[in-house]
């Protein structure tokens, strides 16, 4: 008897390939079980979606081909995972198979059936001789619980909505996750718990801290980390050990959200206010989104399994201390659970804001004479500062003052960014590299000078600056810097961290990656620099990201309230500001997210701006920026006679603010609604418009295009 299965397969969003291709197979395959099939001249992974008897109509045997292989040894990938996928891939306006096929390892789609069985028998080894019995009684190591902090534990376990967990920086939300996790597993013996952080930078510390808990209780194979970079091989085991029921908990980015966990029972989204959640590439998903969907999904499917009358949830929390605002809306209309924590644990203060207006500063200053000067103190103190400048290098330009030569990417319509360390002109967008020249290329002239200041300038003379000051132990002040250029060594963020949390350094300089979610037990002074680059970009976004960047970073001075007792001081953030009267930092000074919240809002409700509007953006790359705008204007004017034109505007094709990056010419449309439903239904009748819009005469020389959804950046 032969069998028809549906296989999806990694295929592009815009193809012209159907969502799944039709083989045949001797043997009934099930639903999500894991197949090798030809597709042209190649054998590639595919995902069975169904299997049905009978061959769908007009396609004869002599019209397909067979199933190559199947992965033996693997569990189907199960219904949730599945809708999961399937929604994914419909509301991102993506391909079935681009979706599922990049949720799977990258090294499990060239392994053949040995080479999986090898693995396999390898991870059976593995696990055999490393998990062990718990030694220990559940809980006996969770330290006690404030009573804001058993609040909302206990508001977490009972609630039937999503959780926004609302805490201030300092006030115990990670002891909350991890109480929750030891609970969700502790309710049945194949509990799963999906933990994510929005960066890799943030995971070492929090790793550390979910080991120490929960091997002794589980095993050492309890934990798995899911994330961009872990080695192909890596990503594999970990995988393949929270699909098998192996690992309890996964510890992610954002692809962790997609990971096969037939036990998912928790789902954590720390810090998921962060953009980094948002996939700016292929499905370009919010991870934060598609968690809240997974955890209805796993609900709604141990309910319909239940055979008692309080059947198990998957429970989703949302913590931060400064919630994306569409997630504050989201509770505020009583969708999601908002449980509050203002207190910091220990009962210590949030930083105080002191913001130095530049006016008023010697001129070409980079750090204010009285930030230098309250560092100079700290220091001598023994308490540790922090400074964040959100821009890496040296200077962000080389010039040539003559004939005004700069550091343009050839390929890129940006500037080079000079590094002074390597003495190297780099462009953070294509990565093209040169060596600085001696000369200017265009008049030769020996003074070509940086313009502007990055980290590695700010590291360089605040070691200058600080040169005289004296540790209590009588050694000279250490700075050090923590960027994505100091972190790019497998294994250096690890001994940053190290460092920095030992004493050893006295100021750490660095970019965001600094600002959120470390646990710097020493620091008592935060400054940021130049904060005024987000307070008149050109994105309605930008308040609300510069605040929580703000905010967030204030949050790691005076996180050990009895070191800052003890040492007498106070923890303040310093902010350096060329526009001191700004709204924005009456709001931070009295630490007033609900205020800033509120009145963010407002502005976008007047606006119909999200969360009020829904958004969408067709973006084109082509060979010329001509191109790219005709392909879109030709499909904005093709659109004039889908059915649902007129519940939606579209607007103009621009180029994006950057609009060539590797000799690609960019371009963007924008598209908006007033309600979601009605976003997805035009963007589901666009899409074969989109197709047909290729071929156009006037697009010649198209790229790609893309359609991104809920867009972050316009």
């Amino acid at each position: 008897m032969a069998f028809w299965p549906s296989v999806v397969v990694a295929t592009p969003a815009h193809s012209g390939v159907g969502a799944t291709l039709t083989y045949r197979s001797e043997l009934s395959l099930a639903p999500g079980t894991l197949v090798r099939v030809p597709l042209g001249a190649r054998e590639v992974l595919g995902v069975v979606w169904e299997c049905p008897t009978e061959a769908p109509e007009g396609l004869s045997e002599a019209q397909t081909r067979a199933v190559a292989s199947v992965l033996e040894g693997l569990p189907p990938l199960n219904a949730r995972w599945r809708q999961l996928v399937r929604f994914a891939a419909q509301y991102y306006q993506r391909s079935l198979g681009e979706v599922a096929l990049a949720a799977l390892p990258p090294q499990l789609r060239d392994l053949s059936t040995v080479q999986l069985a090898r693995r396999l028998k390898k991870q059976q080894v593995a696990r055999a001789g490393g998990a062990s019995a718990p030694a220990d009684a559940p809980g006996q190591h969770a330290p006690a619980l404030s009573e804001e902090q058993h609040a909302a534990l206990t508001a977490l376990e009972a609630a039937t909505a999503p959780v926004l967990l609302y805490g201030a920086t300092g006030s115990g939300k990670t002891e909350v996750y991890l109480q929750a996790t030891e609970h969700a597993l502790q309710s049945q013996a194949d509990a799963q718990a999906l933990v994510m952080v929005p960066e890799i930078n943030l995971t070492p510390q929090l790793e550390a801290r979910f080991r120490e808990r929960f091997e002794p209780l589980f095993g050492a194979g309890a934990l798995v980390c899911l994330h961009s970079g872990m080695t192909p091989a890596q990503r594999l085991a970990g995988w393949l050990a929270a699909h098998t029921g192996q690992a309890r908990i996964v510890l992610g980015t954002r692809m962790a959200v997609l990971a096969s966990l037939p036990g998912l029972r928790l789902i954590v989204v720390d810090e998921e206010h962060d953009p980094s959640y948002k996939s700016q590439e292929g499905a370009r998903y919010s991870a934060r989104d598609l968690a809240v969907y997974r955890a209805k999904v796993e609900s709604e499917a141990l309910a319909a399994a239940a055979t008692t009358t309080a059947p198990a949830r998957c429970r989703v929390v949302l913590g931060s201390a400064t919630p994306s605002l569409e997630s504050w809306h989201a509770a505020e209309q009583g969708r999601y659970l908002r449980l509050s924590m203002p207190a910091r644990i220990g009962g210590g203060a949030l930083p105080r804001l002191r913001v130095v207006d530049m006016n008023h500063q010697p001129k070409g200053a980079l750090l204010a004479p009285p930030l230098v000067a309250a560092m100079a103190e700290r220091i001598a103190r023994g308490e540790q500062c922090m400074v964040l400048l959100n821009r890496r290098g040296y200077a962000p330009v080389l010039a040539c003052h003559d004939c005004g030569w700069k550091s343009a990417c050839p390929h890129c319509s940006a500037y080079r960014v000079f590094h002074k360390l390597d003495r190297t002109l780099r462009c953070h967008h294509c990565g093209f590299t040169e060596r600085v020249p001696r000369a200017c290329p265009e008049c030769g002239n020996l003074d070509i000078a940086p313009v502007g200041r990055g980290t590695e300038q700010l590291e360089e003379q605040l070691a200058g600056l600080l040169a005289d000051v004296q540790r209590p132990d009588g050694g000279p002040a250490r700075v050090a810097r923590m960027d994505a250029d100091s972190t790019r060594l497998k294994g250096s963020l690890e001994v940053q961290l190290a460092t920095m949390h030992s004493g050893e350094v006295d100021v750490l300089v660095g970019t965001q990656m600094i600002a959120k979610g470390h646990d710097f037990r020493r620091i008592t002074l935060v400054a940021g620099i130049n904060a005024d680059s987000g307070l008149f970009a050109s994105d309605y976004r930008a308040p609300e990201r510069l605040f929580a960047l703000l905010m967030q970073a204030g949050g790691r001075a005076g996180r050990d309230a009895a070191f800052v007792t003890r040492q007498g001081s106070e923890s303040e953030l310093w902010v350096q500001t060329w526009t001191p009267q700004h709204p924005l930092f009456d709001a931070l000074r009295r630490h007033d997210f609900p205020a800033f919240a509120a009145q963010q809002l407002a502005e976008r409700e007047s606006a119909g701006m999200p969360p009020f509007g829904h958004q969408a953006l067709l973006r084109a790359d082509a060979r010329t920026q001509q191109a790219a705008q005709a392909y879109l204007n030709a499909a904005a004017q093709a659109a004039d006679g889908l059915p649902h034109r007129n519940d939606i505007t579209l607007y103009p094709a621009v180029p994006l603010t950057i609009q060539r990056v590797a000799n690609v010419e960019r371009a963007q449309l924008l598209v908006e609604a007033a309600s979601r439903g009605a976003l997805q239904r035009f963007l589901n009748a666009w899409q074969p418009v989109l197709l047909a819009c290729r071929s156009l005469p006037e697009a010649r020389g198209l790229v790609r295009f893309a359609v991104d959804v809920d867009p972050l950046a316009i």
